[in-house]
């Protein structure tokens, strides 16, 4: 069985929907630097923080927690 908390290529690869939570330390940011933001996480899942997959009748659904270190990185590769 896989273990769906941490980023697995082959589960990845049968993704079918997308998920995007906040933590509670990054909850307040505007709302137009979430979208960019998570649409930027979703690209490149293998370096959230918090990942997980859940499994439905057709795939699976890649839910991920954006944290602070994840905002960190994120504005730092749009800064570059």
């Amino acid at each position: 069985m896989a273990d769906y908390e941490k980023f697995d290529p082959r589960v990845d690869a049968l993704v079918i929907e997308t998920k995007t939570l906040w933590d509670k330390s990054v909850a307040t940011l505007p709302a137009e630097d979430k979208v960019w933001l998570a649409s930027a996480i979703h690209k490149s899942p293998q370096l959230a923080s918090k990942i997980h997959y859940e499994r439905v009748h057709t795939g699976f659904t890649r839910e991920i927690t954006v944290t602070v270190e994840d905002l960190q990185r994120l504005y730092q590769e749009r800064l570059n």
